[in-house]
């Protein structure tokens, strides 16, 4: 190899290796920033559209008069600041459906634990049927309790509060005993919908569940209702036996 051959060779080698040098400060200029911005690593990407669907009970209550079955739950789609959910609830008894509630809302954080909501609800069961306006917070309180708080307005004049709570005690890492209440009150008694004005209905209940999987819990427990209906009110206690499904 010629004089000006190695010469050359040694230029290209030299402007490699400056080359190399400037791609790693580059690459350690990049992780440097990407620290900079999020000390415990790169930024996450939180605009991803996500879905999620729980069967929170699903149970026969049992009675010596008439059994009932139970169904309250919820899913939601959205991002980790905006969401849709839809929420259903009601009780099907000697082949009537009453106390059937859904509800469609919008729903964004106002803080690190709770969520403002907004929407509509409509009464649907084999009663006359009820539309309403709604708002309300849901989230989690101080001691780890699961609250809600909704108020609702109608266009005939009715408003209505709904107030709920549930608490999971984890006795072990699948035995989870979880008291729950449910109370609703209303301005005005609305004689079609079999509702009296007041803290007219109120639904608690003691359950004991054993987690299979996370998405698949079977459990037993009690329940108290009363209903006010009007000039008399209705107490039931009643055992139960159901499963708490989630996707």
């Amino acid at each position: 190899m010629s004089r000006r051959s190695r010469a050359a060779a040694r230029w290209l080698a030299s402007v490699a290796s400056l080359a190399g040098l400037c791609a790693l400060a580059d690459a350690q200029m990049a992780v440097n920033e990407a620290s900079a911005a999020a000390p415990f690593g790169a930024p996450i990407e939180d605009q991803s559209i996500f879905f999620h669907a729980e069967l929170d009970q699903f149970e026969e209550r049992l009675d010596a008069g008439a059994n009932a079955l139970r169904w309250d739950g919820a899913l939601w789609i959205g991002s980790d600041e905006n969401r849709v959910w839809l929420k259903s609830e009601g009780f099907v008894s000697a082949g009537l459906t009453r106390d059937g509630q859904d509800e469609a809302l919008y729903d964004r954080p106002i803080s690190s634990y709770f969520e403002l909501q907004t929407g509509i609800r409509y009464d649907l069961d084999s009663y006359s049927g009820r539309g309403w306006g709604a708002i309300g917070l849901q989230g989690l309180a101080p001691f780890d309790l699961e609250v809600s708080a909704t108020a609702y307005a109608s266009s005939a004049g009715h408003y209505a509060l709904k107030f709920t709570a549930a608490y999971e005690l984890l006795l072990t890492q699948r035995l989870i005993l979880e008291p729950q209440v449910e109370l609703n009150g209303y301005t005005r008694p609305d004689e079609p919908m079999q509702i009296r004005a007041g803290w007219s209905q109120l639904d608690t209940g003691l359950r004991l569940r054993y987690e299979i999987q996370r998405k698949l819990a079977p459990y037993l427990g009690a329940t108290y209702s009363r209903t006010a209906v009007a000039a008399s009110s209705q107490d039931q206690w009643r055992f139960i036996a159901g499963v708490r499904l989630w996707y």
